[in-house]
């Protein structure tokens, strides 16, 4: 695959007119916002389970995830360090409606197992006590990417590329939630994932091999890890930065990657077969 760089001015022209989509804050407590962030982007992975899951009406797969988990919060308040070492695939699948059964249900309760974990050994069972620990927002993603529950790191061609999507979305997400004034929010990448590298490529921005481009409107899973599969989300990361730097500095790579991900819901991005792979790093 490749960067078409003869539109990556024009495009990121584009993107900076763009009104940003401002979700609705909950009305939550610093410490429940800060839980709500890091659970949630704990488990923000299964993308490419979602045709499989039980869906609520109008929502995608994550959405119908992060609406059991803030209903859940909401209603009885956010899990506990406690109550997270001793989650299980029963537990987390009534909050997300789904089957216990469903691969992705243990891969939950182990990565909320593993956030409990750090909680109680590190920061005296409380979710804010994780930002007080850092100095920046690429601090505070550090600190989330050394825990197996936001593991993100992809073998190619001999050398570790580290992604650490969850992690760095995480520490963006307490920034926007209000609970981690920190700076730096500026030097995160953009987090690799499926779909911003699909909107990407529908916008004639990434071009891919014909035969890699066959797979995916095949709707083939792709191997976590394989070649392919690193260099979509590596080829993603690396045009936003060039984004970044032809708008002069004015879009950060979180910003560009929001709009991206939102104007991934549009039905022209839908209409189109977008990779998949299953795996815990998106």
């Amino acid at each position: 695959m490749r960067i078409d760089e003869s539109k990556i001015e024009a495009y990121a022209a584009e993107l900076a007119e763009v009104e940003p989509v401002e979700e609705p804050a909950a009305d939550r407590d610093r410490e429940t916002a800060a839980a709500f962030a890091i659970c949630m982007n704990a488990i923000n992975f299964g993308s490419g389970w979602w045709p499989t899951i039980r869906k609520r009406p109008g929502l995608s797969g994550y959405s119908t995830m992060e609406a059991g988990v803030a209903e859940r919060f909401d209603s009885t308040g956010p899990w506990t360090a406690d109550e997270l070492v001793t989650m299980n695939a029963s537990e987390i699948a009534a909050v997300v409606g789904q089957d216990p059964e469903h691969p992705l249900m243990a891969q939950f309760a182990a990565a909320l197992r593993d956030v409990g974990a750090h909680l109680i050994d590190e920061y005296d069972g409380r979710y804010l006590g994780v930002v007080e620990s850092a100095k920046s927002i690429p601090d505070l993603a550090a600190v989330f990417a050394g825990w197996d529950s936001f593991s993100d790191i992809s073998r190619y061609d001999g050398r570790d590329v580290p992604f650490f999507k969850r992690a760095q979305l995480a520490a963006a997400d307490l920034h926007r939630a209000g609970v981690a004034d920190l700076p730096g929010l500026e030097h995160l990448t953009a987090f690799a994932d499926n779909l911003v590298p699909h909107v990407l490529r529908v916008d004639g921005v990434l071009e891919l091999d014909p035969k890699l481009a066959a797979r995916i409107e095949a709707e083939d899973l792709l191997v976590h890890e394989s070649p392919e599969e690193a260099e979509l989300r590596a080829c993603a990361v690396h045009a936003i930065e060039l984004l970044v730097t032809a708008s002069g500095g004015t879009l950060t790579p979180a910003e560009i990657d929001s709009t991206l991900w939102n104007r991934g819901r549009d039905r022209r991005y839908k209409a189109a077969p977008r990779p998949r792979s299953r795996n815990t790093a998106y």
